[in-house]
């Protein structure tokens, strides 16, 4: 949903790729696109690199190989890489622990902290208990902002504040100006936002993105700022029910915040456990490839023969600097989409980091 005609100028769009001037297609791989296929792409374009280069290359690979030990040299190089990554995995494993490896008042802090927060979220819900699945948790969040939404339209309705006439430009530029019609916009702007998130949250499933995906479309930093400035600025000019209607409103969103927040940490901490097994997994064909590159590959004489005009030797060594590198594959491929999610949510609450909403364009004093 884009909000080109919102209640202030400079309003950024609702949808993370809407908000910003990163190209839709990259954002796709970079997020959506399944890591397996982000991780072949690359592996992809070195074998095919390598080979085309050793199409090139004056010298045949074989030729090379009679006279030094490229392979071997490169082999070698693989497996401090590949062996240095493994390390790395455990690092990794390691930083992720730590926070579940706490002494047990840190734990009870937590733990007291987290009912804290669901039984605020219960109250919002007007709900014995808020849901215990983090899908589910934000789904009702989300339709809970949307129902603060509608109040804040029903209030203007019991006041007896209809539409604006649409009658001619004039009337329609005197309704854009005039507070109730504003307030009336941001609602259903909001409403329209939350009522979109919380359906595509509907029977996901966590440890996806997709989950993710959906509760950062849902731009309540924004909405918490609009929704303290129309409070404040038109202050006069509303009436009792419709302030404490967007009171409660911002409540909702203040809310959504932190819980976005606390299910993003669990996905990058899931995603992390994740990366660390499935590099292992990776690592073992790639040892197994750079050594036997090493111990089988220092004599020409070992693989013979063309297969479409591309020396099989050549075809060999390629498929190994592929392999021997596909556990650094697996890590970029987790890594771009976490760095991405994290660029893009670095601040919790009404800041705007983003440069197409620069201070400048903002309407922050009317």
């Amino acid at each position: 949903m884009s909000n080109t005609g919102g209640p202030s100028a400079g309003e950024p769009d609702d949808t993370m790729r809407e908000r910003g001037t990163t190209s839709r297609a990259k954002l796709r791989a970079l997020l959506d696109a399944d890591r397996r296929v982000v991780a072949a792409a690359p592996l992809v374009v070195v074998f095919g690199s390598v080979v085309v280069l050793g199409q090139l290359d004056p010298t045949p690979l074989r030729v090379a190989v009679e006279s030094s030990d490229p392979i071997e040299t490169l082999a070698q190089g693989l497996l401090t890489a590949i062996i240095t990554g493994v390390t790395l995995v455990v690092t990794i494993n390691q930083l992720v622990l730590s926070r579940e490896l706490g002494p047990l008042g840190d734990q009870r802090d937590r733990m007291e902290g987290s009912v804290r927060f669901r039984e605020d979220v219960a109250d919002l819900l007007d709900a014995p208990v808020a849901p215990p699945e983090p899908s589910a948790f934000l789904r009702a969040l989300a339709e809970g902002i949307a129902s603060r939404a509608r109040a804040v339209e029903d209030t203007l309705d019991a006041d007896g504040n209809g539409d604006a006439g649409e009658s001619d430009d004039a009337a329609a530029s005197d309704a854009d100006s005039d507070p109730t019609t504003r307030v009336r916009e941001f609602a259903r702007e909001v409403e329209s936002n939350a009522e979109a998130v919380a359906g595509r949250l509907e029977g996901r499933q966590f440890g996806t993105f997709a989950v993710l995906s959906a509760a950062l479309d849902l731009n309540y930093s924004w909405k918490i700022y609009q929704a303290a400035r129309l409070r404040r600025v038109h202050d006069a000019d509303l009436s009792a029910e419709t302030k404490t209607a967007l009171s409660e409103l911002r409540d909702a969103l203040e809310l959504f915040g932190p819980a976005r927040e606390h299910v993003k940490t669990l996905y990058f901490r899931w995603e992390l456990v994740d990366l660390s097994r499935t590099m292992f997994y990776a690592a073992v064909p790639a040892l197994v490839a750079s050594i036997g590159a090493i111990l089988f590959l220092d004599d020409p004489t070992t693989i013979t023969g063309a297969t479409l005009g591309v020396s099989n030797l050549l075809l060999t060594v390629a498929f190994v600097v592929a392999v021997s590198l596909s556990p650094f594959a697996v890590l970029a491929s987790a890594v771009l989409r976490i760095s991405t999610v994290a660029k893009r949510t670095l601040s919790i609450g009404p800041f705007v980091l983003r440069s197409e909403t620069r201070e400048d364009d903002l309407d922050w004093e009317s």
